[in-house]
């Protein structure tokens, strides 16, 4: 499908948009964060369940992740925060912890699911690195590999409805605590592609049922600008070509734009269906873009399309040889870089991208409430 809408639209969007503030908001305050998905928003999942499971320590279970903001690897794969960081920390909430192992950047015993941490009333995290929105044995027909312990949308939705148990015992106590809760699904889905280029009831709908009133769907992210798919695809240049304004494959972010055109329609289709429930759609899309246009301006001098942390080549990006491989190398200031580890984003280019959610005008019905306003300099967005 062909995308309409041109660079320079996109650019004078950035310019412009920003200044606007939307006719339309969510609702309230929010008391705690509910997360799910997939490396974007993984807070150290994939970490305790890779340590536990196979013995082993994915690549963001090693400095240099983690170098910028905490200091020490937490299993969030980039060099510090992620976006889902910023809007609790902008919120006035503790960062979201990940539902298994432990929290982030404090020390503390493992809890049972029995057991559950204090904090978990004002968050908890479900989302694993790598996860798909299908099931594994989707991919088992197709013959694609899942290189990771796969945890999928609707597992995670299982893991949800134990731990609900576990916190409130009477449905109306449950339908209390999630109707103060902002419930992020979290941009799941690029693992589909991710995994097969190398239905059901909603997920969405099963939240709404059990008592969520405020929903924040993100789409995907532009999967033509990473700089893995940009090394992958570096033998068939001919065939997928680089646009000359962002150095991204045309024909793969096509791909992502029909991919959130057709989440939109069904999160409008829901939206009829569940009329007292806010459904926030998020566009990571176009606020990403925004970047990759326009890198410098934004600060990021150091380019939007080359790693920094990975193992050589144009991008910075070895196929056989992840970040955090003691052969691999790391730029000195993973601030003038988009690019993390060629997947994913850094701490700064999450910051950005998380700005632009929060103050607008990339989530529609926009996020923050005028009965609500956080200040932004003094929690999430400031430098510390």
């Amino acid at each position: 499908m062909a995308s309409n809408i041109s660079p320079l639209k996109i650019a004078f969007a950035c310019a412009v948009l920003f200044l606007l503030s939307a006719s339309k908001y969510a609702c309230g305050c929010y008391k705690s964060i509910i997360s799910f998905g997939d490396s974007l928003a993984d807070t150290g999942n994939l970490l305790y369940l890779e340590s536990t499971l196979s013995n082993k320590k994915p690549p963001s279970g090693f400095l240099p992740y983690g170098e910028t903001f905490f200091h020490h690897p937490t299993g969030r794969p980039s060099d510090g925060r992620l976006i889902i960081d910023f809007i609790a920390q902008d919120m006035g909430l503790p960062f979201v912890p990940p539902f298994h192992g432990e929290g982030n950047n404090r020390t503390e015993p493992n809890r049972t699911m029995s057991s559950p941490r204090r904090n978990y009333r004002e968050g908890v995290n479900f989302a694993v690195g790598g996860s798909t929105a299908l099931e594994d044995s989707f991919f088992a027909k197709i013959g694609v590999k899942i290189p990771y312990a796969n945890v999928s949308l609707a597992a995670q939705l299982s893991w949800f409805k134990k731990f609900l148990s576990t916190i409130c015992h009477e449905p109306s106590n449950c339908k209390k605590f999630l109707q103060t809760s902002l419930v992020l699904m979290g941009e799941i889905g690029g693992n589909d592609y991710n995994h097969a280029l190398l239905g059901g009831k909603a997920e969405e709908e099963e939240l709404i049922k059990l008592g969520a009133t405020t929903l924040m769907v993100p789409g995907n992210l532009p999967i033509g600008c990473s700089a893995y798919y940009l090394t992958y695809f570096e033998r068939y240049m001919e065939k997928y070509i680089r646009d000359p304004n962002t150095g991204c494959i045309n024909r793969l972010n096509m791909f992502s734009e029909y991919h959130n055109s057709l989440l939109q329609m069904e999160l409008e289709r829901i939206r009829q269906i569940h009329t007292h429930t806010t459904i926030i759609y998020a566009d990571y899309y176009n606020a990403a873009m925004c970047i990759y246009l326009s890198p410098e301006k934004y600060g990021f001098s150091k380019g939007t399309v080359i790693a920094c942390c990975g193992g050589g080549g144009p991008f910075n990006v070895n196929l056989t040889m992840h970040c955090g491989d003691s052969r691999s190398t790391t730029c000195e200031d993973p601030s003038q870089y988009v690019s993390w580890d060629g997947l994913h984003l850094t701490e700064a280019a999450y910051k950005w991208i998380a700005r632009r959610l929060v103050e607008g005008p990339y989530t529609s019905p926009q996020l923050i409430t005028a009965n609500c306003a956080f200040s932004l300099k003094s929690r999430g967005f400031s430098d510390h």
